[in-house]
This record gives C-alpha cells, structure tokens and sequence, in this order.
C-alpha cells in the first residue's frame, strides 16, 4: 500500500489521481489532499476517500470547510502555504503528487523532499524556476522525482535500460494548440474562450492558455533539462497534433525510442506511482488502423513566440526561468481576465526577460526574489500600456 499526499486535489491531475486511487484500493490510499478555493469538490473528496488532512489557500476557506463538513468527520485542516508544506511533509505519506498550478507549488516540493518524500512531479514550474536546488536537494535526501507530464514520462520510459552516454537527443512532442496553423496576424483578436478549447487534452485554465501560446512545450524544455540533466541543444520541440506518440529519444546509432498511447494523462500518473510496474488500467489501445496518420511539424516560432523565449531562458540559465515563469503567470491571468490580448502575453514575457540582469548562481532566496520582481515588472508595464 503507497500512502499519497495529493496537492491539487481538485484539479485535472489530482482528480485522474483519486480515479486511480478509487481503482486499486488496494494499492493506493490518499492520506492527504490540498486544494486551493473549490471547497465543494474537495467536500465530495473528503466524503469518498477520508483523508487525514487537508489544506486550503487561506483562513477563511478553512473555516467555511469546516464548517459545511458533516458532523463526524475526522479530519484535520491546515491553510496557506505553512498548511501546504505540513501537507507535502505528513509523516504518515510515502509519495506527494505535486500537481499544484503555478510557482505556488515550489514550497511544498521542497518541504516533501526535506521529509524524504519521493515527488510524483506535475508541477512543470518547480524546476523551471528552482531546477539545480530542487535535484540537488533530492538527491541529498535520496527522494526520486518521478515526472507526470505525458511527455516527460515518455522520455524516462524511453531512457528506462539505455545508457546515458548513448542519448544524442529528445524530442518533446506538442499538439500544436488551438490555433496550430494560424500566422501571427490571425491570433490579435483570439479570445479566451477560444484559447481554453484544446483539440486533444482536457486540461485547466491557466495551463490550456500555456498550451495555445506554446509557453507550455517552453517550460516543459526546462522541465527537461533538469530532469533528465540534457542540454538545451539536446531537446527539440515537434509538432505532433494526433497526440498519439507522447515524446521520442534518438540514440547515437540513429535509433529513436517512442512512447505511444492514446492521450490520457491516467497513464503517465500510473507510472509514477507503479514504476517499474505497469498496472491494469483498462486502457483503449490506438486504433492504427483508423488513425489517417501520424503527422510531424516544426514549431511555428513567429506565430508563437513563447517557445522561443523558453529556449533562451533556459540557455540564459540561473534567474531568467523563474523570471520567465512568474512573467507569464501574471499575463495569462491578465489574458483570462481580458486585461490583455493574446499577443500581449509573449510581449510582456519578452519585456521583462529583457528587463532583467539575472543571478548565474541563485540560491532560494535569490529565486523568490527574482519571482516577485518579475511578477512586478510585468504589471508595471501593462500599466502602462502593454
């Protein structure tokens, strides 16, 4: 029996993770769950799996929470991001999947890792603001970071008996968005409505607009960096829209390893969990025979700049991510708001990234700090006309 703590119990990876929970009871038992406002859907979590502990944003929600749990209910409450961390670091847990949205979900990563805690890792933004000190710290602790985006899970099923000094690259497969196809010009007046409809995966706000800008494929880049411990120049971007093979390994010899399935993001966290066993999951197979085929482009990078912009913060290394990341938190919640348009999210990213003069070496402190000067900037420059 694993023990989880899920942070971001309410959101597309923490629902697919109590699915899996709800199927192998006997395997899997969710002894903590962390959600931020929905308190109605963290209530029906509550009921059917009995946590031990929960954690919400902040005092008030953990006073409304309290109050609507039937009389009863044994369960201890926490709230903010000293309740998030006691969460990642809950002595009776075995595993924490990370799959808190944003920078928000750095403190618990580095809570669970100091409680020795082995991370199931949804939240892309831990390594790319904080990637040298989070693996180093793991690595100090002897945690495992098992990855739960489909494409970086492809990646470590692909590197699983090869050595490494036999990798020539990785290919990062992306489906191209909505608007796959659309020049620069076309994409002035998209509206958020639109940016939110992914034609292959059923994902949040804030990650289903990093998908249409390509900033999602970006920050996986970083992601994969300090993941598997690559080169920029070692990753390459492809457009794929059927979604069917999730990412690829090219080997010195001209061999390339994929890793195919239809896309369901059941499978990936399965695998964090199971690794090295593959669990029943009752998945549908591709059907190959149907499929027209299996189709690959460059990335459009005028159209969308974003991706482009990753690639050079990566390169540029030390604060330039975490600049990267908390710039474009706060444009696409400006774009969600309708604050914004939708070219307005690469200028603003772009702009502060210009704006910074960067730390090589950062320690946490110097993280954070770069973090909320980003966060800063940005706003200072749509007030003033973005």
């Amino acid at each position: 029996m694993k023990n989880l703590a899920i942070l971001g119990s309410t959101g597309s990876i923490g629902r697919n993770t109590l699915k899996l929970v709800a199927a192998f009871p006997d395997r899997l038992c969710a002894k903590v769950l962390t959600a931020k406002t929905n308190l109605q859907l963290l209530l029906q979590q509550i009921e059917i799996f009995r946590p031990e502990l929960v954690a919400v944003f902040d005092q008030a929600s953990a006073a409304s929470l309290q109050k609507q749990l039937p009389a009863g209910t044994r369960v201890q409450i926490l709230f903010g991001e000293k309740g998030y961390c006691a969460a990642a670091g809950w002595a009776a847990v075995d595993q924490v999947v990370t799959a808190m949205v944003g920078a928000a979900g750095l403190a618990p990563t580095l809570a669970a890792i100091a409680a020795g805690k082995d991370i199931a890792l949804a939240n892309k933004e831990t390594l790319v603001m904080a990637g040298q000190l989070v693996t180093a710290q793991a690595a100090a602790k002897g945690v495992s970071i098992f990855p739960v985006d489909s494409e970086h899970s492809a990646i470590f099923q692909c590197l699983a008996g090869q050595r490494r000094q036999d990798l020539q690259k990785i290919f990062l497969t992306a489906s191209g968005g909505p608007f796959r196809g659309r020049s620069r010009g076309d994409l002035a007046g998209v509206r958020p409505e639109e940016a939110l409809v992914h034609p292959t995966w059923q994902m949040g706000a804030k990650i289903s607009i990093d998908s249409a800008t390509l900033m999602n494929k970006g920050l996986e880049v970083i992601e994969a960096k300090w993941l598997f411990g690559l080169a920029p120049a070692e990753i390459e971007v492809v457009v794929h829209p059927q979604s069917i093979i999730h990412s690829m390994v090219a080997y010195r010899d001209g061999s390339i390893l994929a890793q195919l399935g239809v896309p369901d993001m059941k499978g990936a966290i399965a695998y964090a969990l199971s690794c090295p066993e593959r669990w029943p999951l009752q998945q549908p197979l591709p059907d190959f025979a149907a499929t027209a085929g299996l189709t690959f482009e460059k990335p459009d990078l005028a159209a969308f700049p974003c991706l482009a912009l990753a690639f050079s913060a990566c390169e540029a290394g030390g604060t330039h991510p975490a600049v990267l990341n908390a710039a474009n938190e706060v444009a696409v919640e400006a774009f969600l708001t309708k604050q914004i348009g939708f070219l307005d999210i690469p200028f603003l990213v772009e702009h502060t990234l210009a704006a910074h003069s960067g730390i090589a070496r950062p320690q946490l402190a110097d993280i954070l700090g770069a973090d909320r000067w980003a966060r800063g900037e940005t706003r200072r420059k749509m007030a003033a006309g973005a």
